[in-house]
């Protein structure tokens, strides 16, 4: 390798060595202190209006330090809706729209993003045991870089501002997480640093032509 084409694999380590500084929990799990201190805010806030606190409790507690994937599945109001901020007539999907548009731009500040988001075609094929299928419209998966990240998140005045359009627009919903144990995605830990790969390959190759030309 010619001296001038270090440069750009080291520009690409470096970038890589950004990424997994903002994509992985550096940090470990929660602290007993820091599960106390967090319950106590989201008493103050009156979380547990839409999240049990002993499940939430429970599952901070239980932090392993690892990332995981949040499932949801979401029945939206069909008809239209004040906007609680203009007032105007709005879309339930509409306003979800709305409120995922701010709620992925403070995900992905933590470290976080969707994974999957998907528009439901028919009803329940494989069910037992269950209630009926109440009309779902959408599933969608978050992968969260923790759950302090979660928590952090869900306390942000920013996502608790508009947090209201998400509760108007929805008629029925349910989350929960999950790690994921069997996945033939590619995922960003690889594709990023094999996007890395390729561009430097393609930049140092471009340098050699030119330099071999000249």
């Amino acid at each position: 390798m010619m001296v001038g084409a270090w440069w750009i694999w080291i520009l690409a380590l470096g970038l890589y060595i950004v990424f997994r500084l903002w994509y992985d929990n550096w940090r470990g799990p929660l602290s007993p202190q820091e599960v106390k201190d967090l319950m106590a805010q989201v008493s103050d806030i009156k979380m547990s209006e839409y999240s049990d606190p002993k499940d939430l409790r429970a599952f901070l507690e239980a932090d392993d330090g690892k990332e995981f994937v949040m499932v949801n599945l979401v029945r939206v109001h069909t008809g239209e809706i004040a906007h609680p901020h203009t007032s105007k007539p709005t879309k339930g999907i509409d306003l979800l729209r709305e409120y995922g548009q701010r709620f992925v731009k403070v995900l992905f500040k933590h470290g976080g993003h969707p994974v999957l988001v998907m528009r439901k075609v028919g009803g329940y094929i494989d069910s037992w045991n269950t209630p009926p299928d109440p009309g779902w419209h959408i599933a969608g998966s978050m992968r969260y870089r923790s759950r302090r990240d979660m928590m952090q998140l869900a306390l942000d005045p920013s996502v608790r501002d508009v947090h209201v359009l998400k509760t108007i627009a929805t008629a029925t919903t349910f989350s929960f997480p999950s790690q994921v144990v069997l996945g033939l995605a590619i995922r960003p830990r690889i594709w990023v640093g094999l996007v890395l790969a390729l561009g430097s390959a393609i930049i140092h190759l471009a340098s050699v032509i030119a330099l071999v030309t000249h």
